[in-house]
């Protein structure tokens, strides 16, 4: 008698150490090196036999793009954030695609890999709009901020250490590439999707238009592996469990957490707004449309996902 064989789908999200670790330089043979290890974490999965969307951060990366911009201003036009956007995407899905075609390679694993640039839609009517607050680039004199202010740009000035601009970071709505990224995956590739939380776009009748904006990679992440169908989310950072009391002597690690305990816990200030919290929101959004959620650290990506490590998010 035939049975049929189900194949699972998870959405990994890379977190930022994924690419690049804290206090080094950003040069690309360092780059080069962190995606190789999450490359040869992201095949064992392919080896366990599962089918695997890739999805990334980016914002070490277009930060040194909008460092470049800024100092060769007097030289080639600045780009503005969603080509930056755009930009990060093409420079570290490369690095991903490569990494995975030659872990697949040295595995004698016949796959395909590709990167796929993806536009993400957001509201107009989105409040981030009305409150710019993601700090992007680097740190300017308060005289080149009320320059950037006078041409209706949003600036901080952030803990004593100069003045950043600020954009918006809205809710993602929509993958504009999934139909894509969809047909990709059930031809058995393996696909690098919506880096960076995807370049930020907004419908205007029938076109779509770029706006300066950063959209969280975790959410991104979460409403890809949702209209993807995807049976399982993967957030992959650098601590091996979502913790209460985390720093502290009483520190405790989750190795199950039921969506109602994540709100609760969220409620209570336990994980960061700027660390654990997003993750743990884009968890549970993925969990309460079905599915499966994990939160982990990249080293256990295959233990997490055999439910072997991590976190476990449920209903």
């Amino acid at each position: 008698m035939n049975r049929r064989i189900f194949v699972k789908t998870v959405v990994v999200a890379l977190g930022g150490n994924a690419i690049l670790q804290p206090k080094q330089k950003g040069t690309i043979e360092e780059q080069r090196a962190n995606v190789e290890v999450s490359a040869q974490n992201i095949v064992k999965l392919v080896q366990e036999g599962f089918r695997v969307v890739v999805a990334h951060g980016n914002g070490p990366q277009v930060g040194n793009i909008l460092l470049q911009n800024a100092a060769a201003r007097e030289h080639v036009p600045a780009m503005p954030l969603d080509v930056c956007g755009a930009e990060s995407q093409g420079l570290i899905g490369y690095m991903i695609q490569q990494s995975i075609y030659n872990e697949l390679k040295k595995l004698g694993i016949d796959k395909k890999v590709v990167t796929l640039l993806t536009q993400v839609v957001v509201s107009k009517e989105d409040p981030a709009f009305q409150n710019p607050s993601k700090p992007v680039g680097a740190f300017y004199t308060k005289e080149e901020a009320e320059k950037g202010m006078a041409k209706g740009e949003s600036w901080i000035e952030d803990s004593g250490r100069g003045w950043r601009k600020v954009v918006p970071s809205p809710k993602p709505q929509e993958i504009v590439e999934l139909d894509l990224i969809k047909t990709l995956v059930d031809a058995g590739a393996i696909v690098i999707a919506s880096g960076g939380g995807g370049i930020p776009v907004v419908k205007e009748g029938d076109k779509l238009v770029g706006v300066e904006a950063v959209i969280d990679k975790d959410l991104a992440s979460s409403l890809m592996a949702k209209q993807l169908g995807a049976d399982i989310l993967t957030i992959a950072t650098d601590v091996p469990y979502v913790a209460i009391n985390y720093g502290k002597p009483d520190q405790k690690n989750l190795e199950r957490l039921t969506v109602d305990e994540a709100k609760k816990y969220l409620e209570e200030g336990q994980f960061g707004k700027g660390s654990m919290g997003p993750k743990v929101q884009a968890a549970i959004s993925f969990v309460e449309n079905g599915g499966e959620a994990i939160i982990g650290a990249l080293a256990d990506l295959r233990e997490a996902v055999k439910g072997e490590r991590g976190t476990r998010i449920v209903k």
